[in-house]
């Protein structure tokens, strides 16, 4: 009459299934491009900023910190002390 004795014992927490997924990603905001800061108006003449020597006009050098650098084709111009 002991039945409950013939049954396995469980245990006590069960691992939770890993949840996946499927279907499309929630899209990210991207900042957008300002290339107005590269260009200055100076009277009736636009000018634009420094250009990558390598890559030619419309590709500009970023700066960060004591450096010009081409995003493109990785050229690097360091600003003299």
């Amino acid at each position: 009459m002991a039945k409950h004795e013939d049954r396995e014992k469980k245990p006590e927490k069960e691992e939770k299934k890993k949840v996946v997924h499927k279907g499309k990603k929630k899209r990210k905001n991207k900042p957008t491009s300002q290339k107005w800061k590269f260009y200055k108006i100076e009277g009736d003449k636009i000018t634009r900023e420094k250009n990558c020597p390598r890559c030619g006009p419309g590709i500009f050098l970023s700066k960060s910190g004591n450096r010009l650098y081409c995003g493109r084709c990785h050229y690097t111009e360091f600003a003299s002390k």
